[in-house]
């Protein structure tokens, strides 16, 4: 009667984080199974070593079942918290570290679990053989490989450890990435022209205002002609974003700093009470860019002028491959009245739209600015070896990529990897970056 009792109840909580997930943040609602399969994998290694913790002293009993179901037990505070409070309304710095935490707890568990599968799996192929031979045996004369269970627990500690590293020391350590690019069509007078370009700001998940200070200073440090801003300021509302504003009104370029729209910022993460709400958003949102001084290109443009020269920077909004994304970004009204400038430069926040569209329809375009994919936050770039799980999912996901043009120079993309974090607080081996690009005719 108690297990029934226990599992009824287990199975209520569950549904209960689901429904509440859902209703708050509906666009992450296709996340659920993920997080359902994280719970099965928490069950399935909870049974693996339950009997060694009840029978352990109470003191410490209890405080290994609080601390191997301490995911579940925040997760369940966070959602009861939120029905008094919004989630978009805590403090920023409570807001991510809580859910960090949270991802490292599931996350920890993922490698013990292969290799406690792994140890059944073979478990259950020596039963079938013992069987064969011995038709009396019995599943409980078969026993896992206790090594193999150690072996799973220990990675999973060591990836622990290094993922509270990257919350700790490389979430904030910044690194500038110089980039030289060749048109042979820039006017003269551009030659040298200096660019810096940042993204994914993600402003929601700035845990200490000091390190934002940091960043825009090492920006300022390069002395930028123009800078680039591609998207992504806020996490789920405008109210990410105020805190900050004193800070960003210190970055500073001659030519100005020009902006766009990324995925997050038009508040399709988060259930609004009315459309108005969520407009009134976008609103306070695009007085913010212009309190900063900021150019905000909504699929415009703008003329940079050197005595009789120019070139063309242009903006568009969102534009994703996959479903999820909005599709608003428009080429032509971004381009109307500099289609034949010999010089087009382009800031569009997903590295998707260069791929499916760009490349196909506007040969012209020199140059696409994006980010978006955070290199995934974790990944290795060391020894000529680039790898990140983003690369599954997008074929340009960080760096500088080029695409031949017949009697042409060839289209460039280059995909930032971010200045800020999402989800996970932390970054591992894919770090936050601020790239300065220096345009050359030869």
């Amino acid at each position: 009667m108690k297990k029934i009792l226990l599992t009824g109840l287990v199975v209520l909580t569950i549904g209960c984080i689901f429904l509440a997930l859902g209703i708050a943040f509906p666009i992450y609602a296709r996340m659920l199974p993920l997080l359902f399969i994280l719970f099965v994998i928490d069950g399935y290694l909870w049974f693996s070593i339950q009997k060694w913790v009840l029978g352990l002293k109470p003191f410490w009993k209890y405080l290994a079942v609080i601390i191997y179901w301490l995911s579940e037990i925040l997760l369940l505070s966070c959602i009861i918290a939120g029905i008094f409070v919004s989630f978009v309304e805590w403090n920023i710095a409570l807001r991510t570290l809580i859910p960090g935490v949270i991802f490292i707890l599931f996350v920890f568990k993922i490698l013990p679990f292969i290799f406690l599968l792994l140890a059944d799996i073979l478990r259950l192929f020596s039963f079938g053989i013992q069987s064969f031979i011995h038709s009396g045996t019995r599943w409980q004369d078969v026993v896992r490989m206790r090594w193999l269970q150690l072996t799973g627990w220990v990675a999973g500690t060591l990836f622990l450890i290094l993922m509270i590293l990257g919350m700790a020391w490389w979430n904030y350590d910044f690194r500038v990435n110089k980039q030289e690019i060749i048109l042979p069509e820039l006017p003269t007078s551009f030659e040298g022209l200096k660019i810096v370009q940042i993204s994914d700001i993600h402003l929601g998940s700035w845990a200490c205002k000091q390190e934002l200070r940091r960043a825009v200073e090492i920006v300022n440090s390069q002395h930028p002609d123009i800078i680039f801003f591609t998207g992504d300021m806020a996490n789920y509302t405008t109210l990410d974003v105020l805190p900050f504003e004193e800070i960003l009104t210190h970055l500073k370029a001659p030519y100005g700093i020009f902006a766009i729209l990324g995925n997050h910022d038009y508040g399709a993460y988060v259930k609004w009470p009315s459309e108005v709400a969520k407009e009134q958003d976008m609103k306070d949102l695009i007085s913010f860019y212009h309190r900063l001084g900021w150019k905000l290109l909504l699929n415009e443009h703008s003329i940079i002028r050197k005595g009789d020269d120019s070139i063309a920077i242009l903006g568009v909004q969102n534009w994703g491959k996959s479903h999820r994304f909005q599709k608003l970004g428009d080429i032509p009204a971004a381009r109307k009245g500099v289609e034949n400038m010999k010089v087009q430069l382009l800031l569009s926040h997903d590295p998707s739209f260069w791929d499916s569209v760009i490349c196909h329809q506007f040969r012209n375009i020199d140059i696409t600015f994006s980010g978006h994919t955070h290199g995934f936050q974790f990944g290795i770039e060391c020894c000529g070896i680039r790898w990140s799980p983003a690369q599954y999912l997008y074929k340009q996901w960080a760096g500088l990529y080029e695409k031949p043009v017949p009697g042409s120079h060839p289209q460039y993309i280059y995909v930032n990897r971010g200045l800020g974090s999402l989800g996970y607080p932390g970054r591992i081996g894919i770090l936050p970056e601020i790239t300065v690009f220096t345009l050359k005719r030869n």
